[in-house]
């Protein structure tokens, strides 16, 4: 963990009382977990349908929730968040306390082009962000900078894309505009393409800028569910389309989260 994220745990704790992650998540203070996944909207117990995992629901909040997801003696901590970067970075800078090896985001995605289909697995080359939330961790909220580049781990990305190549999965690296609505984006879609973003989607620039400082191998495992070049709707999507999505979510990305976690 990094000087600053300790600064701010600090401040944090200034004003507030008991081990956060255990009241907010149900997370145990003496355990060690194999991975820490951030998950906007994503319930395990919703989304996982192996019974070869075991999902284990420990805190359920109104739009926030914890769970223990174990398989193969492996444990990995389940923050489930609702959308936005704000909700993500006040979740995840809770558990910057806990004892984990690696951290895992993964949420869906929207296409900006023709190359992305649905169901594909994707992960950031490059965020291009078009949020706040992020600068909430810089020394001064007036150090904006409209459209910064927020980059992950090259190296780290590229190992997990030849693991999941080897198990016979594709992932694809592709820039990332993260936005503040997914109902105004619309409006401005010719201004986000100008930017080079070939997806879309909310939280990942905040992500990677917190992973940063909690200084472990981090990374961002996208499902494509939409796409406005090609005309497939978020909303109304046939079911044959949507379950390539589905897939990818309930299947792909659960095996690559225990297959980082054993890595």
């Amino acid at each position: 963990m990094k000087q600053k994220l300790i600064y701010a745990l600090e401040c944090m704790k200034k004003y507030n009382a008991g081990i956060m992650y255990q009241e907010c998540f149900g997370f145990k203070p003496e355990e060690e977990y194999d991975v820490l996944v951030i998950a906007p909207g994503w319930k395990p117990t919703r989304i996982i349908r192996d019974p070869a995992y075991k999902v284990t629901e420990l805190a359920q909040h109104s739009y926030f929730s914890g769970y223990l997801v174990e398989k193969d003696g492996l444990k990995v901590a389940w923050v489930q968040t609702a959308s936005g970067a704000c909700n993500v970075l006040d979740h995840a800078i809770i558990c910057a306390d806990m004892k984990f090896r690696k951290c895992v985001f993964v949420g869906a995605v929207g296409g900006l082009t023709d190359k992305h289909e649905i169901g594909d697995l994707c992960t950031p080359e490059v965020c291009i962000s078009g949020v706040y939330t992020n600068h909430y961790l810089d020394d001064n909220l007036s150090d904006f900078h409209p459209y910064e580049k927020i980059y992950p781990d090259i190296q780290y990305t590229q190992k997990i894309v030849e693991m999941a190549k080897n198990s016979g999965y594709v992932i694809k690296t592709a820039k990332v505009f993260c936005t503040d609505s997914i109902s105004l984006e619309y409006m401005h879609l010719n201004e986000i393409k100008s930017t080079g973003a070939e997806l879309i989607e909310m939280e990942t620039g905040t992500f990677y800028t917190l992973a940063d400082l909690f200084d472990v191998p981090s990374i961002a495992l996208l499902a494509v569910s939409d796409n406005s070049a090609t005309g497939v709707p978020l909303l109304g999507r046939g079911e044959d389309i949507a379950q390539r999505y589905i897939n990818t979510r309930s299947n792909i990305i659960p095996d690559m989260i225990f297959q980082i976690a054993k890595g």
